[in-house]
């Protein structure tokens, strides 16, 4: 398993987590419980998607000027 995957697992508990302090009471209407943990966990899979691309081609492009 190459470490692009363990960034992706890192990355999205991370986001996931930071999520977690969010009042998004405010933004979602009452009695919507289910359908606001699936916004929750689907806004930290794109997070975590992104910051991972973010760190992989930033350590590519690291590898590419020590040529």
């Amino acid at each position: 398993m190459n470490y692009k995957t363990y960034l992706y697992v890192i990355f999205v508990f991370l986001s996931i987590y930071s999520l977690s302090c969010l009042n998004y009471e405010k933004f979602i209407k009452k009695d919507k419980v289910v359908e606001t943990r699936i916004l929750l966990m689907l806004l930290g899979l794109a997070l975590g998607y992104i910051i991972t691309n973010f760190v992989f081609d930033f350590l590519q492009l690291d590898t590419f000027f020590r040529r």
